[in-house]
């Protein structure tokens, strides 16, 4: 007999759409928009630099975004969060649509990112009290193809709009519509959080009380205390988020810095840009093919069988890409190692969301994801800053050769940190164990 939930699991199939929809709304809307931002920049005067740093915004609010969304979540709830945070994304669209200069490009992307890290903190919050552990994986693998969905359709939409109507703020446009359908989708469609608050509870989710020894209670229940605040739960579970944190961040890292990396290695070779476009296509079409894969690895065999791969893949990838630059056949293995490293984020999809799930706190997790995801994001907001640097110090092969260490460094800290402090079903479907 299979230990999986049938009731958790059929919940999810019924309101996928309302738990998977708004997700895969907000970052098609998203994804349109964020190649646009370099161009519209320009258009107002700023040299590459400051169109870079336009660009960025949308990164930094995100980041700037996880603590605060960790405490709205925990004050009101998944569902408020994500109502008010679509409602005020749509005054980010106004600025976008009406700016007139490169500030008020920089604080409408701000503003974006900073309501998309609470819009994506509170569906990862549901997932993490409400998804069993035995699908989890899986889940919320679905929940991060959702996004990577989104963020690869969103520019060829884009395209297509400014194609039709000749004009950038078409795609502005799209975003706002985007946010209102996912803002609707929320507001009147029927609540997750309420229908699954009726289910039984998964068998397989870990006891909400680890001092619970099964026995009838003849005593007084206690008083349920009050959830720490953001920076008290940071403090309590410094030791995972300084040690499996900086592992999870270093995979965010080598991610960030493959989209990076794959464009410039282009540019320095030759290439045109329909070329450079086609391969770092290919790519992303591997990567988000095996999302799902990589769900259903962590389910069966456990979360180290898919971090570990990935890590050894793109660290393999980027260190072979870094000693081709100057063979005559560069070409062919910028391709071939494009692949490659496409291949190994494929195989890391939904591993950040999953290892936050299972390290959180399950009664109150809000508050630890947010430092979780700031984190993260931290991890890849630093790695095309790091890319830049070292590229105008030494050059692009030096820069591409030390996120292959940075690579390495990681998955050494997922080998060290993930059998410690991630949970695994004991036999016959038993709670699940943690060692150390």
């Amino acid at each position: 007999m299979s230990d999986e939930p049938i009731g958790a699991s059929s919940i999810l199939r019924k309101l996928a759409p309302m738990i998977y929809g708004p997700t895969l709304l907000f970052s098609l809307g998203e994804g349109a928009v964020v190649p646009l931002l370099p161009v519209l920049a320009t258009r107002f005067g700023a040299d590459i630099a400051v169109s870079s740093l336009v660009a960025a915004a949308l990164v930094v609010g995100q980041l700037c975004g996880n603590l605060p969304a960790g405490w709205a979540v925990a004050r009101f709830g998944e569902r408020r969060t994500m109502m008010v945070s679509g409602t005020v994304a749509l005054v980010g669209v106004g600025l976008l649509g009406f700016a007139r200069n490169v500030g008020m490009l920089m604080a409408a992307a701000l503003l974006i990112g900073f309501c998309a890290a609470a819009f994506a903190l509170a569906r990862h919050s549901f997932m993490t009290t409400r998804v069993p552990l035995s699908f989890r994986a899986r889940a919320l693998s679905l929940l991060g193809g959702s996004f990577r969905l989104g963020m690869f359709v969103g520019p060829f939409v884009a395209a297509g709009l400014i194609w039709v109507f000749g004009d950038e703020r078409a795609a502005i446009a799209f975003l706002g519509v985007c946010l209102l359908a996912a803002v609707a989708l929320v507001t009147f469609g029927p609540d997750p959080e309420r229908i699954a608050a009726e289910a039984p509870p998964p068998r397989t989710a870990r006891p909400a009380d680890p001092a619970d020894t099964g026995e009838p209670i003849t005593g007084p229940v206690g008083v349920i205390q009050p959830s720490p605040g953001v920076f008290r739960t940071m403090w309590n579970h410094r030791t995972v988020l300084l040690r499996l944190g900086l592992a999870a961040a270093s995979l965010s890292a080598v991610r960030s810095a493959r989209q990076a990396i794959l464009p410039l290695w282009g540019v320095s070779l030759g290439m045109d840009a329909s070329t450079i476009a086609l391969i770092v296509g290919i790519s992303g079409a591997i990567d988000f093919a095996l999302f799902y894969a990589s769900g259903q690895v962590m389910d069966r065999y456990g979360r180290l069988w898919a971090a570990l791969p990935a890590m050894l893949l793109m660290g393999a990838g980027f260190g072979a890409l870094a000693v081709t630059h100057d063979l005559a056949s560069a070409t062919m293995w910028f391709a071939t190692f494009a692949m490659v490293l496409g291949a190994g984020n494929g195989l890391s999809s939904g591993i950040l969301l999953t290892l936050g799930a299972d390290i959180a706190p399950q009664r109150d997790p809000a508050a630890f994801l947010g430092s979780w995801r700031t984190l993260t994001d931290a991890g890849g907001a630093l790695a095309p800053l790091l890319v830049s640097a070292v590229t105008a110090l030494l050059s692009l092969a030096w820069a591409t050769g030390l996120m292959s260490v940075v690579a390495f460094l990681g998955a050494l800290g997922f080998i060290r940190w993930v059998p410690r402090f991630v949970p695994r079903p004991g036999p016959g479907g038993a709670p699940p164990t943690r060692r150390g």
